[in-house]
């Protein structure tokens, strides 16, 4: 039986099934193919089309077809920037939640009767719920796909600036605070993985650039915004959180123009359609059967990022670092309205323009990445996934100077202008390593990049919520000057680790249990074994 006599109707469904575990089956001898066959392009289909005797219990295996327009990855090029921008501004406007929270502080503790410590409790455990909820949820995306869980996220975002808007006590600011931390942070890691979904390794630079400098660029703005909100007295905390739950208007374009990206989920859905069609169950996307449990992908999405964190000395190094890097960040936005009232005299809108720095230096982080790619070209066949980290070394060398400058600036006898600088020079350091560290996990740790990811990911949010716990304390006893100074002698300590992993990284690799097995994985040459009844 031959393919020919497929109708044209079912022919544009463009499946190709290849070799079946059990046997290798072509859609000419599968049950109604007169039902359901499609048109097979590749030159070897007359080889998998031999004499098949097909079983009642043989899997029928839905995949993509080369160059198949319904596979993400082969989307137009404009189509796949209209994704990335869209899935960045879900990234956009959630990004200005903490720093615009800062803001308010003021008004919030006249407000509520509550102290600044309380105040801090609840900057931070938007943090806390960042980093804790995806190691519960990723997982969900496998299941359920992209789409369903960037709707829920940016729905409960919307809602928890509603509770905190209208809340009487710290304690409801708090809830409200967590929960928004957790919806953000759900929605937020899929960003990357939608832009993996539809860019090829070699072209996600610039996507993840862009995806880098929204999120800073809307830090440093929301922030101006929120100071201005602030300084009026008819608007002030309250309105900064209204205005944030305008959110509720991406919900609504989302439910609208949002599309599915992972393709697993797009054949599943195909397989089910088949099935549906033909009558025939046995239509399914290859790994089906293998494919754990919910439960068990839980478990896993949550241990297994811990154990990489503790076990490989790569995302070790990583983690040290971009963990001390992120409380600072959220230490030096905190006390940019302390430093800049008290110091020069700033009102809050005044202070507020002082976040100008975050555009100034993720633009400068832009063009830095842009560099960082030609260097990676002209060096990865010689240095591997550690030409990534050039300019990771220089982030190294700048990242204490730029906390000096700002330590040592801050006084009233010296130009506001160089603290200013100092803070250009950190958000800098800080847009640049955080896609560094991005793409440089992935190219260590392949399929496995996930988990890296997100085990620096709990350490880079574990240090934004901890950080700005004990630093107000540090700020009144050490003044600004010393408690800042403290925090540039630890970045000075930890100068060496890109140059280490630069310098080492091979070897740390291959002494890495999981590293050193997916490298050997990549030596082995592919082999394509076809079961003897089809080479007769």
């Amino acid at each position: 039986m031959g393919t020919d006599n497929a109708p044209e109707n079912m022919s544009s469904m463009l499946l190709n099934v290849p070799i079946s575990p059990v046997k290798t089956l072509s859609l000419g001898t599968l049950p109604n193919a007169n039902k359901s066959a499609s048109a097979i392009g590749s030159p070897t289909d007359s080889v998998y089309a031999a004499s098949t005797i097909v079983s009642p219990t043989d899997s029928f295996y839905v995949e993509f077809r080369c160059g198949d327009s319904r596979n993400p990855i082969n989307y137009s090029w404009v189509r796949k920037w209209c994704i990335t921008l869209f899935v960045c501004a879900f990234n956009g406007i959630t990004s200005p939640a903490t720093p615009s929270f800062a803001m308010g502080y003021d008004s919030m503790i006249r407000d509520l009767n509550c102290t600044r410590f309380q105040a801090t409790v609840a900057y931070c455990l938007y943090s806390l719920g960042f980093g804790i909820v995806p190691l519960f949820t990723s997982a969900l995306s496998e299941e359920i796909g992209r789409r369903p869980i960037y709707l829920v996220s940016v729905f409960l975002g919307a809602m928890c600036n509603v509770l905190a808007a209208f809340s009487d006590n710290i304690q409801t600011v708090m809830v409200a605070r967590i929960l928004g931390g957790a919806s953000a942070s759900t929605g937020a890691i899929l960003v990357g993985g939608t832009i993996a979904d539809i860019w090829g390794p070699e072209e996600r630079s610039l996507p993840m650039a862009v995806f880098s400098m929204v999120s800073m660029v809307t830090t440093g703005l929301g922030s101006i915004i929120s100071a201005w909100l602030e300084l009026n007295p008819h608007l002030q905390w309250r309105w900064i959180q209204r205005i944030q739950a305008m959110r509720g208007t991406y919900f609504l374009l989302s439910l609208l123009i949002m599309e599915e990206t992972r393709s697993q989920i797009i054949l599943r859905r195909i397989a089910k359609k088949l099935c549906k069609e033909t009558g025939d169950d046995r239509y399914r996307v290859r790994g089906e059967e293998t494919r754990p449990k919910l439960s068990a992908m839980i478990k896993m999405s949550c241990t297994r990022p811990i154990m990489f964190v503790f076990t490989e000395p790569i995302v070790t190094s990583i983690c040290i670092w971009v963990f001390f890097m992120s409380g600072v960040l959220y230490v030096q936005i905190g006390s940019v309205s302390g430093v800049f009232k008290h110091i020069y005299h700033f009102n809050v809108g005044q202070s507020g323009l002082v976040f100008i720095t975050v555009v100034v230096g993720s633009i400068l982080g832009l063009f830095a990445n842009f560099y960082q790619d030609v260097l990676y070209r002209k060096c990865v066949s010689r240095r591997g996934p550690e030409a990534r980290l050039y300019i990771a070394c220089l982030v190294a060398l700048l990242l204490p100077t730029s906390i000096f400058i700002y330590a040592w600036t801050a006084d009233s006898r010296i130009f506001w202008m160089w603290p200013v600088v100092g803070l250009s020079i950190f958000m800098f350091c800080s847009f640049v390593s955080y896609q560094v560290v991005f793409i440089y996990l992935a190219d260590c740790y392949g399929p496995m990049a996930s988990s890296a990811l997100a085990g620096q990911g709990l350490a880079r949010n574990m240090g934004s919520f901890g950080f700005p716990l004990f630093s107000h304390i540090m700020f009144k006893k050490l003044t600004y000057k010393w408690a800042n100074t403290i925090f540039g002698g630890v970045a000075v300590i930890l100068i060496p680790v890109p140059f280490i992993l630069f310098l080492y990284g091979p070897s740390l690799r291959k002494r890495s249990t999981v590293c050193s097995q997916l490298m050997q994985d990549e030596e082995k040459p592919e082999q394509l074994e076809f079961p003897k009844s089809q080479l007769n």
